[in-house]
C-alpha cells in the first residue's frame, strides 16, 4: 500500500502547472521548452535527430524550429558534413529560459514551505534529501530493485485476479 498517497507526484505536478503558467506568460509552451531543452543538451544536433528523440513529425519539428528561431531561442548553422541539413544551437536567451524555469520552481517551493515551523522544515528537507540520494543510487543501478518490486507486485495482482475469477 502506498502510504504517501503519491503526494510527492501530486506536488510536483502542481509545481509543473504553475511553472507552465508562468512560462506561457513569457510566450513559451511545453512542447517548445522540450525542443529547446533537447537542443541545449545536444548542441549542433540536426532537426531530424530532434524529431526522432521527441517523437514528432517533420512538419511539427520544422514549425517549432522556425518559431523558436524567430523568438530568438535557437539559431542554425550549415552542417559541414551534409550540405542539405542544418545544425541547431540554443541561444543565450534559451539558456536564460532554463534559469528562469529553475527560478520559477524555486519560488514555488519556497512559497510551499514558508509556513512550516523551522524545525519541521529542517526535518522535512533532511528526509527529502535522503530520499533524493536513494533515488539517485537506484537510477544509477538502472532501477533494478524498484523494477523487481513492480514485477513482483504485478505477479501478485495477477495471482489475486486469477483467484477471484474462480
Amino acid at each position: 500500500m502506498d502510504e504517501s498517497g503519491r503526494k510527492i507526484t501530486k506536488i510536483a505536478r502542481e509545481a509543473g502547472k504553475f511553472t507552465l503558467k508562468m512560462m506561457k506568460e513569457e510566450g513559451i509552451g511545453t512542447a517548445e521548452f522540450d525542443f529547446i531543452h533537447f537542443i541545449r543538451h545536444n548542441p549542433g544536433v540536426t532537426q531530424a535527430k530532434v524529431r526522432e528523440q521527441l517523437k514528432i513529425d517533420k512538419g511539427a519539428a520544422a514549425r517549432r524550429a522556425a518559431n523558436l528561431e524567430s523568438k530568438g531561442y535557437l539559431y542554425r548553422k550549415p552542417n559541414p558534413e551534409d550540405g542539405r541539413s542544418q545544425l541547431l544551437y540554443a541561444t543565450e536567451k534559451a539558456e536564460q529560459l532554463k534559469n528562469s524555469k529553475a527560478s520559477i520552481e524555486s519560488v514555488f517551493y519556497e512559497w510551499l514551505l514558508a509556513e512550516l515551523p523551522k524545525e519541521e522544515k529542517a526535518a522535512f528537507l533532511e528526509t527529502l534529501d535522503k530520499l533524493y540520494w536513494r533515488l539517485k543510487e537506484q537510477r544509477r543501478a538502472e532501477f533494478c530493485d524498484v523494477s523487481k518490486l513492480v514485477q513482483s507486485g504485478s505477479d501478485d495482482r495477477m495471482e489475486m485476479d486469477g483467484e477471484s475469477d474462480e
